[in-house]
């Protein structure tokens, strides 16, 4: 009887730190032979900002970010261990978006995040994306170091 993950969830936002994130999250996929999602939202808070903005822009920072994971991704699923892979794009507010469009969605049952480090200052004020899976998701969190 397998008691491992059934479905790993990995939340990357583009920092220097993602490669590892992503790395420890196709680590623990394979090793439990459990299907991989890959989730990234772009903020669009600044955009909301700013009133309007380039259709394209959007389209622009997914390719983006798609090229940015492709090596790894290719790796992983030459490896064969990881039964599928998914890779989840989704332009919003990070938190609402992450949880209602992606984790409610998906319903895995481990969840990778990164620690961003925020300035305490920041951390105040913003509070962090993996305070908020801890205290709004109902499965494991993994937060890479």
């Amino acid at each position: 009887m397998n008691e491992g993950y059934k479905k790993v969830f990995v939340a990357l936002d583009g920092t220097e730190q993602q490669d590892e994130v992503l790395a420890r999250a196709i680590k623990v996929a394979a090793n439990n032979g459990a299907p991989l999602v890959v989730g990234h939202v772009i903020d669009s808070t600044a955009l909301e900002t700013a009133g309007t903005y380039p259709v394209d822009l959007i389209a622009g920072l997914e390719e983006a970010f798609r090229s940015s994971i492709a090596p790894q991704i290719e790796e992983a699923e030459a490896s064969g261990a990881i039964p599928s892979i998914e890779i989840m794009v989704r332009a919003g507010r990070i938190r609402e978006t992450l949880k209602e469009e992606m984790l409610d969605v998906v319903k895995p049952e481990l969840v990778l995040c990164g620690a961003r480090g925020l300035s305490s200052i920041k951390y105040a004020l913003l509070g962090s994306i993996s305070t908020f899976l801890l205290r709004n998701t109902e499965c494991d969190i993994l937060v890479v170091k």
